[in-house]
Protein backbone atom coordinates (compact mmCIF):
# COMPACT_ATOMS: atom_id res chain seq x y z
CA UNK A 1 0.00 0.00 0.00
CA UNK A 2 1.21 3.75 -0.58
CA UNK A 3 2.66 5.68 1.95
CA UNK A 4 3.11 9.24 0.10
CA UNK A 5 1.47 9.04 -3.37
CA UNK A 6 -2.19 10.06 -3.46
CA UNK A 7 -4.46 9.95 -6.60
CA UNK A 8 -2.11 12.91 -7.95
CA UNK A 9 1.08 12.31 -7.17
CA UNK A 10 2.73 13.54 -3.50
CA UNK A 11 0.81 16.55 -1.54
CA UNK A 12 0.81 17.93 1.30
CA UNK A 13 1.80 21.38 3.58
CA UNK A 14 4.55 23.10 2.36
CA UNK A 15 7.82 22.54 4.92
CA UNK A 16 5.66 19.42 6.65
CA UNK A 17 5.93 15.94 6.27
CA UNK A 18 5.90 14.82 3.17
CA UNK A 19 6.47 17.91 1.16
CA UNK A 20 9.90 18.95 3.18
CA UNK A 21 13.33 19.59 1.18
CA UNK A 22 14.32 16.34 2.82
CA UNK A 23 11.84 14.11 1.38
CA UNK A 24 11.51 15.96 -1.77
CA UNK A 25 15.44 15.60 -2.52
CA UNK A 26 14.94 11.40 -1.83
CA UNK A 27 12.22 11.63 -4.42
CA UNK A 28 14.35 13.04 -6.64
CA UNK A 29 17.29 10.25 -5.70
CA UNK A 30 14.28 7.53 -5.78
CA UNK A 31 13.22 8.54 -9.47
CA UNK A 32 16.78 8.14 -11.08
CA UNK A 33 17.13 5.13 -9.09
CA UNK A 34 13.78 3.68 -11.12
CA UNK A 35 14.83 5.06 -14.03
CA UNK A 36 18.29 3.55 -14.64
CA UNK A 37 16.62 -0.08 -13.12
CA UNK A 38 14.18 0.72 -16.23
CA UNK A 39 17.81 0.74 -18.61
CA UNK A 40 17.01 4.46 -19.55
CA UNK A 41 19.90 5.77 -20.80
CA UNK A 42 23.33 6.39 -18.83
CA UNK A 43 22.98 9.67 -17.71
CA UNK A 44 18.92 10.30 -17.49
CA UNK A 45 17.81 13.60 -18.22
CA UNK A 46 14.32 14.94 -15.82
CA UNK A 47 12.82 18.54 -16.97
CA UNK A 48 11.19 20.07 -13.94
CA UNK A 49 8.31 22.71 -13.47
CA UNK A 50 6.46 24.15 -10.98
CA UNK A 51 3.77 26.69 -10.16
CA UNK A 52 3.78 29.81 -8.49
CA UNK A 53 4.16 28.99 -4.84
CA UNK A 54 6.48 30.59 -2.68
CA UNK A 55 7.55 27.18 -1.66
CA UNK A 56 8.65 26.31 -5.40
CA UNK A 57 11.70 27.90 -4.95
CA UNK A 58 12.61 26.04 -1.77
CA UNK A 59 11.64 22.38 -3.48
CA UNK A 60 13.03 23.03 -6.59
CA UNK A 61 16.55 23.39 -5.26
CA UNK A 62 16.06 20.30 -2.87
CA UNK A 63 14.66 18.16 -6.08
CA UNK A 64 17.61 19.35 -8.54
CA UNK A 65 19.98 18.55 -5.69
CA UNK A 66 18.69 15.30 -5.15
CA UNK A 67 18.21 14.76 -9.14
CA UNK A 68 22.00 15.37 -9.99
CA UNK A 69 23.53 13.54 -6.95
CA UNK A 70 22.06 10.54 -8.55
CA UNK A 71 24.58 10.99 -11.68
CA UNK A 72 20.76 12.66 -13.95
CA UNK A 73 21.10 15.58 -15.67
CA UNK A 74 18.14 18.37 -14.78
CA UNK A 75 16.18 20.81 -16.78
CA UNK A 76 14.92 24.07 -15.23
CA UNK A 77 11.78 25.56 -16.90
CA UNK A 78 10.54 27.73 -14.42
CA UNK A 79 6.90 28.72 -13.53
CA UNK A 80 5.08 26.24 -16.28
CA UNK A 81 1.31 24.61 -16.31
CA UNK A 82 1.66 21.03 -15.79
CA UNK A 83 0.34 19.90 -19.23
CA UNK A 84 3.48 22.38 -20.99
CA UNK A 85 5.77 20.35 -18.65
CA UNK A 86 3.98 17.07 -20.01
CA UNK A 87 4.81 18.55 -23.51
CA UNK A 88 8.57 19.40 -22.87
CA UNK A 89 9.47 15.95 -21.21
CA UNK A 90 8.74 14.34 -24.61
CA UNK A 91 9.77 17.56 -26.83
CA UNK A 92 13.15 17.57 -24.72
CA UNK A 93 13.64 14.21 -25.03
CA UNK A 94 13.12 13.50 -21.70
CA UNK A 95 13.30 10.40 -19.57
CA UNK A 96 10.69 11.61 -16.88
CA UNK A 97 9.07 15.24 -16.28
CA UNK A 98 8.26 16.39 -12.41
CA UNK A 99 5.83 19.37 -11.48
CA UNK A 100 6.05 21.16 -8.24
CA UNK A 101 2.43 22.21 -7.84
CA UNK A 102 -0.53 21.28 -5.47
CA UNK A 103 -3.26 22.02 -8.10
CA UNK A 104 -6.51 23.91 -7.16
CA UNK A 105 -5.17 23.49 -3.38
CA UNK A 106 -4.12 27.07 -1.33
CA UNK A 107 -0.44 28.09 -1.39
CA UNK A 108 0.52 26.85 1.71
CA UNK A 109 0.89 23.46 0.10
CA UNK A 110 2.76 21.74 -2.53
CA UNK A 111 3.08 18.84 -4.43
CA UNK A 112 4.31 16.36 -7.21
CA UNK A 113 3.60 15.23 -10.19
CA UNK A 114 5.73 12.93 -12.11
CA UNK A 115 5.37 12.13 -15.89
CA UNK A 116 7.00 9.21 -17.62
CA UNK A 117 8.95 9.51 -20.71
CA UNK A 118 5.68 9.77 -22.75
CA UNK A 119 4.60 12.59 -20.88
CA UNK A 120 1.76 10.16 -19.13
CA UNK A 121 1.69 10.20 -15.38
CA UNK A 122 3.43 7.38 -13.29
CA UNK A 123 1.78 4.03 -12.88
CA UNK A 124 0.81 2.96 -9.34
CA UNK A 125 3.06 0.62 -9.67
CA UNK A 126 6.27 2.76 -10.70
CA UNK A 127 5.11 5.03 -7.62
CA UNK A 128 5.05 1.56 -5.27
CA UNK A 129 8.20 1.21 -7.14
CA UNK A 130 9.58 5.02 -5.61
CA UNK A 131 7.98 4.47 -2.60
CA UNK A 132 10.25 1.27 -1.87
CA UNK A 133 12.99 3.29 -2.70
CA UNK A 134 12.31 6.44 -0.16
CA UNK A 135 12.30 3.56 2.52
CA UNK A 136 15.50 2.51 1.84
CA UNK A 137 18.43 4.31 3.00
CA UNK A 138 21.09 1.59 2.03
CA UNK A 139 20.36 2.42 -1.65
CA UNK A 140 19.70 6.07 -1.20
CA UNK A 141 22.79 7.09 0.80
CA UNK A 142 24.98 4.86 -1.67
CA UNK A 143 27.10 8.11 -3.05
CA UNK A 144 28.20 8.60 -6.58
CA UNK A 145 31.87 9.09 -7.52
CA UNK A 146 32.05 13.29 -7.89
CA UNK A 147 33.04 12.99 -11.61
CA UNK A 148 29.48 11.22 -11.77
CA UNK A 149 27.16 13.71 -10.66
CA UNK A 150 24.83 15.15 -12.95
CA UNK A 151 24.36 18.55 -14.12
CA UNK A 152 21.16 21.40 -13.97
CA UNK A 153 20.48 23.55 -17.44
CA UNK A 154 17.76 26.26 -17.73
CA UNK A 155 15.78 25.73 -20.81
CA UNK A 156 15.23 29.36 -21.98
CA UNK A 157 12.70 28.67 -24.84
CA UNK A 158 10.52 26.51 -22.95
CA UNK A 159 7.48 28.52 -22.76
CA UNK A 160 7.73 29.98 -26.45
CA UNK A 161 7.87 26.24 -27.43
CA UNK A 162 5.08 25.08 -25.46
CA UNK A 163 2.90 28.79 -26.37
CA UNK A 164 3.31 27.67 -30.11
CA UNK A 165 2.00 23.81 -29.36
CA UNK A 166 -1.00 24.88 -28.32
CA UNK A 167 -1.42 27.39 -31.00
CA UNK A 168 -1.26 25.15 -33.38
CA UNK A 169 -4.01 22.78 -32.39
CA UNK A 170 -5.91 25.47 -33.72
CA UNK A 171 -6.82 27.65 -36.76
CA UNK A 172 -4.74 30.83 -36.55
CA UNK A 173 -7.65 33.31 -36.86
CA UNK A 174 -10.38 30.92 -34.98
CA UNK A 175 -10.42 33.65 -32.21
CA UNK A 176 -10.42 36.78 -34.25
CA UNK A 177 -12.97 39.20 -32.60
CA UNK A 178 -14.11 37.21 -29.48
CA UNK A 179 -14.20 38.84 -26.38
CA UNK A 180 -12.97 36.40 -23.53
CA UNK A 181 -12.94 37.01 -19.65
CA UNK A 182 -9.65 34.68 -18.67
CA UNK A 183 -9.00 34.39 -15.18
CA UNK A 184 -5.83 32.66 -14.65
CA UNK A 185 -5.58 32.09 -11.06
CA UNK A 186 -2.39 33.89 -10.00
CA UNK A 187 -0.87 30.42 -11.24
CA UNK A 188 1.42 28.85 -13.73
CA UNK A 189 -0.27 30.46 -16.55
CA UNK A 190 0.13 33.39 -15.71
CA UNK A 191 1.90 35.16 -18.61
CA UNK A 192 1.16 32.24 -20.80
CA UNK A 193 -2.57 31.83 -21.36
CA UNK A 194 -2.75 35.84 -22.03
CA UNK A 195 -0.36 35.29 -24.58
CA UNK A 196 -1.89 32.23 -26.45
CA UNK A 197 -5.44 33.48 -26.76
CA UNK A 198 -4.33 36.97 -27.82
CA UNK A 199 -1.84 35.77 -30.31
CA UNK A 200 -5.00 33.94 -31.60
CA UNK A 201 -7.28 37.40 -32.06
CA UNK A 202 -9.35 36.99 -29.33
CA UNK A 203 -10.08 40.61 -27.03
CA UNK A 204 -8.94 39.21 -23.44
CA UNK A 205 -9.20 40.93 -20.51
CA UNK A 206 -7.09 39.63 -17.84
CA UNK A 207 -7.46 38.66 -14.00
CA UNK A 208 -5.57 37.69 -11.48
CA UNK A 209 -2.26 37.22 -13.30
CA UNK A 210 0.25 38.48 -11.10
CA UNK A 211 1.54 35.86 -8.84
CA UNK A 212 3.48 37.05 -5.22
CA UNK A 213 3.68 33.50 -4.16
CA UNK A 214 0.80 33.45 -1.51
CA UNK A 215 -2.29 34.42 -3.51
CA UNK A 216 -2.37 31.57 -6.24
CA UNK A 217 -5.86 30.28 -6.33
CA UNK A 218 -7.34 32.72 -3.82
CA UNK A 219 -10.88 33.66 -4.31
CA UNK A 220 -10.17 32.74 -8.20
CA UNK A 221 -9.64 30.49 -10.58
CA UNK A 222 -11.41 27.24 -11.49
CA UNK A 223 -12.61 26.62 -8.08
CA UNK A 224 -13.79 30.00 -7.67
CA UNK A 225 -15.76 30.15 -11.15
CA UNK A 226 -18.42 32.95 -9.60
CA UNK A 227 -15.70 35.27 -10.51
CA UNK A 228 -16.01 34.69 -14.14
CA UNK A 229 -19.59 34.78 -14.16
CA UNK A 230 -19.54 38.55 -13.16
CA UNK A 231 -16.95 39.84 -15.23
CA UNK A 232 -18.10 37.93 -18.24
CA UNK A 233 -21.71 39.53 -17.85
CA UNK A 234 -19.92 42.88 -16.96
CA UNK A 235 -17.94 42.96 -19.70
CA UNK A 236 -20.30 42.03 -22.48
CA UNK A 237 -17.72 39.40 -23.16
CA UNK A 238 -18.72 35.69 -25.87
CA UNK A 239 -17.37 33.44 -23.10
CA UNK A 240 -15.19 33.43 -19.41
CA UNK A 241 -12.71 31.11 -18.72
CA UNK A 242 -10.97 30.31 -15.54
CA UNK A 243 -8.30 27.91 -15.25
CA UNK A 244 -7.22 26.32 -11.84
CA UNK A 245 -3.41 27.31 -10.11
CA UNK A 246 -1.19 24.29 -12.75
CA UNK A 247 -3.73 24.65 -15.47
CA UNK A 248 -4.27 21.55 -16.14
CA UNK A 249 -8.33 22.18 -15.87
CA UNK A 250 -10.72 24.75 -16.68
CA UNK A 251 -14.15 25.91 -15.79
CA UNK A 252 -15.95 27.91 -18.51
CA UNK A 253 -19.24 30.28 -18.85
CA UNK A 254 -21.31 31.11 -21.43
CA UNK A 255 -22.27 35.21 -22.23
CA UNK A 256 -24.92 34.68 -19.51
CA UNK A 257 -22.58 33.73 -16.91
CA UNK A 258 -24.08 30.11 -17.05
CA UNK A 259 -21.22 27.71 -15.69
CA UNK A 260 -19.89 25.20 -18.36
CA UNK A 261 -17.85 22.58 -16.20
CA UNK A 262 -16.01 19.38 -17.56
CA UNK A 263 -19.31 17.75 -18.47
CA UNK A 264 -20.60 19.88 -20.77
CA UNK A 265 -17.24 20.48 -22.50
CA UNK A 266 -16.52 17.00 -22.36
CA UNK A 267 -19.90 16.76 -24.04
CA UNK A 268 -19.27 19.67 -26.55
CA UNK A 269 -15.91 18.18 -27.69
CA UNK A 270 -17.34 14.31 -28.21
CA UNK A 271 -20.43 15.42 -30.47
CA UNK A 272 -17.61 17.44 -32.44
CA UNK A 273 -15.69 14.29 -32.85
CA UNK A 274 -18.55 12.19 -33.44
CA UNK A 275 -20.00 14.41 -36.10
CA UNK A 276 -16.46 14.30 -38.11
CA UNK A 277 -16.12 11.07 -37.76
CA UNK A 278 -12.86 10.92 -35.24
CA UNK A 279 -14.58 9.63 -32.20
CA UNK A 280 -13.28 6.04 -31.78
CA UNK A 281 -14.92 3.40 -30.73
CA UNK A 282 -17.83 5.81 -30.22
CA UNK A 283 -16.91 6.18 -26.39
CA UNK A 284 -15.70 8.74 -23.95
CA UNK A 285 -14.04 8.33 -20.60
CA UNK A 286 -15.48 9.79 -17.66
CA UNK A 287 -15.35 9.09 -13.93
CA UNK A 288 -17.70 8.09 -10.77
CA UNK A 289 -18.32 11.72 -10.48
CA UNK A 290 -19.53 12.49 -14.38
CA UNK A 291 -23.27 13.44 -13.92
CA UNK A 292 -26.23 11.00 -15.27
CA UNK A 293 -27.41 13.45 -17.42
CA UNK A 294 -24.19 13.87 -19.19
CA UNK A 295 -23.97 9.67 -19.54
CA UNK A 296 -28.07 9.96 -21.05
CA UNK A 297 -27.42 12.83 -23.65
CA UNK A 298 -24.61 11.26 -24.72
CA UNK A 299 -26.71 8.03 -25.09
CA UNK A 300 -29.04 9.66 -27.03
CA UNK A 301 -26.18 10.59 -29.29
CA UNK A 302 -25.41 6.91 -29.58
CA UNK A 303 -22.49 7.58 -27.47
CA UNK A 304 -21.12 5.37 -24.65
CA UNK A 305 -19.76 6.00 -21.02
CA UNK A 306 -16.93 4.56 -20.01
CA UNK A 307 -16.41 5.41 -15.77
CA UNK A 308 -13.49 5.53 -14.04
CA UNK A 309 -11.76 6.08 -10.64
CA UNK A 310 -11.79 9.77 -9.68
CA UNK A 311 -8.42 10.94 -11.03
CA UNK A 312 -7.56 12.12 -14.02
CA UNK A 313 -4.57 9.58 -14.66
CA UNK A 314 -7.30 6.96 -14.17
CA UNK A 315 -8.98 8.12 -17.32
CA UNK A 316 -5.76 8.16 -19.20
CA UNK A 317 -4.57 4.98 -17.93
CA UNK A 318 -8.65 3.89 -19.54
CA UNK A 319 -8.05 5.38 -22.78
CA UNK A 320 -4.94 4.18 -23.32
CA UNK A 321 -5.66 0.56 -22.30
CA UNK A 322 -8.70 0.50 -24.76
CA UNK A 323 -7.05 2.74 -27.58
CA UNK A 324 -10.14 5.93 -26.38
CA UNK A 325 -9.90 8.91 -27.74
CA UNK A 326 -11.81 11.65 -25.50
CA UNK A 327 -11.87 11.70 -21.81
CA UNK A 328 -12.07 13.76 -18.69
CA UNK A 329 -13.64 14.83 -15.22
CA UNK A 330 -16.72 17.20 -14.28
CA UNK A 331 -13.72 19.41 -12.81
CA UNK A 332 -12.36 20.31 -15.99
CA UNK A 333 -9.42 18.02 -16.54
CA UNK A 334 -10.01 17.01 -20.42
CA UNK A 335 -7.72 14.91 -22.24
CA UNK A 336 -8.05 14.87 -25.89
CA UNK A 337 -5.68 11.71 -27.35
CA UNK A 338 -5.03 13.55 -30.20
CA UNK A 339 -3.56 16.71 -28.41
CA UNK A 340 -2.23 16.14 -25.08
CA UNK A 341 -1.45 12.64 -22.79
CA UNK A 342 -2.49 14.90 -20.01
CA UNK A 343 -5.45 17.61 -18.83
CA UNK A 344 -4.82 20.43 -20.39
CA UNK A 345 -6.96 24.02 -19.59
CA UNK A 346 -5.90 26.49 -22.31
CA UNK A 347 -5.83 23.60 -24.99
CA UNK A 348 -9.42 22.01 -23.74
CA UNK A 349 -10.62 26.02 -24.05
CA UNK A 350 -8.98 26.40 -27.58
CA UNK A 351 -10.97 23.22 -29.04
CA UNK A 352 -13.97 24.40 -27.62
CA UNK A 353 -13.76 27.95 -29.20
CA UNK A 354 -12.53 26.45 -32.25
CA UNK A 355 -16.08 24.23 -32.38
CA UNK A 356 -17.67 27.53 -31.50
CA UNK A 357 -16.03 29.16 -34.25
CA UNK A 358 -16.49 26.77 -36.86
CA UNK A 359 -20.11 26.31 -36.13
CA UNK A 360 -20.60 29.80 -36.00
CA UNK A 361 -22.53 29.23 -32.89
CA UNK A 362 -23.12 30.54 -29.25
CA UNK A 363 -21.65 28.78 -26.28
CA UNK A 364 -25.52 29.14 -24.64
CA UNK A 365 -26.78 27.57 -27.80
CA UNK A 366 -24.33 24.67 -27.50
CA UNK A 367 -24.69 23.68 -24.12
CA UNK A 368 -29.36 24.01 -24.40
CA UNK A 369 -29.96 21.06 -24.92
CA UNK A 370 -27.37 19.22 -22.67
CA UNK A 371 -29.29 18.52 -19.28
CA UNK A 372 -27.45 17.29 -16.02
CA UNK A 373 -29.33 15.67 -13.23
CA UNK A 374 -29.24 18.04 -10.17
CA UNK A 375 -26.68 16.76 -7.28
CA UNK A 376 -25.27 17.55 -4.21
CA UNK A 377 -21.53 17.66 -3.26
CA UNK A 378 -20.49 18.01 0.54
CA UNK A 379 -17.16 18.25 1.80
CA UNK A 380 -16.53 16.95 5.26
CA UNK A 381 -13.33 17.73 6.94
CA UNK A 382 -12.39 14.23 8.82
CA UNK A 383 -8.51 13.20 11.25
CA UNK A 384 -8.35 10.26 9.39
CA UNK A 385 -9.99 8.18 6.40
CA UNK A 386 -11.40 5.40 8.22
CA UNK A 387 -13.14 3.11 5.39
CA UNK A 388 -16.89 3.24 5.05
CA UNK A 389 -17.67 0.05 5.51
CA UNK A 390 -16.16 -0.16 8.93
CA UNK A 391 -18.36 3.21 9.91
CA UNK A 392 -21.94 1.54 10.59
CA UNK A 393 -23.92 5.12 10.61
CA UNK A 394 -22.67 6.03 7.50
CA UNK A 395 -22.89 2.96 5.97
CA UNK A 396 -26.95 2.49 6.97
CA UNK A 397 -27.01 6.34 5.70
CA UNK A 398 -26.02 5.17 2.18
CA UNK A 399 -27.80 2.25 1.98
CA UNK A 400 -30.90 4.29 2.94
CA UNK A 401 -30.46 6.98 0.37
CA UNK A 402 -29.64 4.50 -2.39
CA UNK A 403 -33.25 2.85 -1.50
CA UNK A 404 -34.89 5.99 -1.51
CA UNK A 405 -33.39 6.77 -5.31
CA UNK A 406 -35.01 3.41 -6.34
CA UNK A 407 -32.22 3.71 -9.28
CA UNK A 408 -33.04 7.12 -10.29
CA UNK A 409 -29.70 8.69 -9.07
CA UNK A 410 -26.59 7.81 -7.39
CA UNK A 411 -24.65 8.20 -4.32
CA UNK A 412 -20.90 8.21 -4.34
CA UNK A 413 -18.94 8.39 -1.12
CA UNK A 414 -15.35 8.85 -0.94
CA UNK A 415 -12.47 10.37 0.34
CA UNK A 416 -10.54 13.08 -1.25
CA UNK A 417 -7.10 11.87 -2.43
CA UNK A 418 -4.93 14.92 -1.59
CA UNK A 419 -6.57 16.14 1.56
CA UNK A 420 -8.35 15.24 4.55
CA UNK A 421 -11.86 15.23 3.37
CA UNK A 422 -14.55 13.01 2.33
CA UNK A 423 -16.51 13.97 -0.30
CA UNK A 424 -20.63 12.95 -0.17
CA UNK A 425 -22.04 13.44 -3.56
CA UNK A 426 -26.10 12.49 -4.50
CA UNK A 427 -27.62 13.05 -7.53
CA UNK A 428 -31.29 12.82 -8.52
CA UNK A 429 -34.12 14.54 -10.28
CA UNK A 430 -35.49 15.95 -6.75
CA UNK A 431 -33.42 18.95 -5.40
CA UNK A 432 -35.33 18.65 -2.01
CA UNK A 433 -34.77 15.12 -1.50
CA UNK A 434 -31.47 15.23 -2.40
CA UNK A 435 -30.20 17.35 -0.20
CA UNK A 436 -31.76 15.66 2.35
CA UNK A 437 -30.17 12.43 2.05
CA UNK A 438 -26.98 14.33 1.50
CA UNK A 439 -27.12 15.83 4.67
CA UNK A 440 -27.82 13.14 6.47
CA UNK A 441 -24.88 11.34 5.75
CA UNK A 442 -22.45 14.43 6.25
CA UNK A 443 -24.20 13.65 9.66
CA UNK A 444 -23.31 9.97 10.64
CA UNK A 445 -19.80 11.18 9.32
CA UNK A 446 -19.08 13.44 11.48
CA UNK A 447 -20.79 11.63 14.17
CA UNK A 448 -18.73 8.69 13.46
CA UNK A 449 -15.93 10.45 13.26
CA UNK A 450 -16.24 11.62 16.73
CA UNK A 451 -15.55 8.07 17.92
Amino acid sequence: MKKVFGTDGIRGTANMYPMTPEMVLKVGKALVLLLKQNGSRKIPKIVIGKDTRLSGYMLETALTAGIVSMGANVYLVGPMPTPAVAHLTKSLNCDAGIVLSASHNPASDNGLKIFNSKGVKLSDASEEKIESFLFSEKLLNKALDSKKIGKAFRVEDARGRYIEFVKNSVDNSSLNGLKIVLDCANGAAYSIAPKVFTELGAKVKTFHNKPDGLNINLNCGATKPHFIQKETVKQKADLGIALDGDADRVIVCDSNGKIVDGDFIMSILALNLLEKGMLKKKTVVGTQMTNSGIEEFLKKHKISLVRTKVGDRYVVEEMEKNDYFLGGESSGHIIMKQHSTTGDGILTALQLVNILNEKNSKLSHLIKKIKPFPFVLENVSVRQKIPFNQMPLVSKEIKKAEKKLKGKGRVLVRYSGTENVARVMVEGKNNKTIKNLALKIVKAIKKEAKK
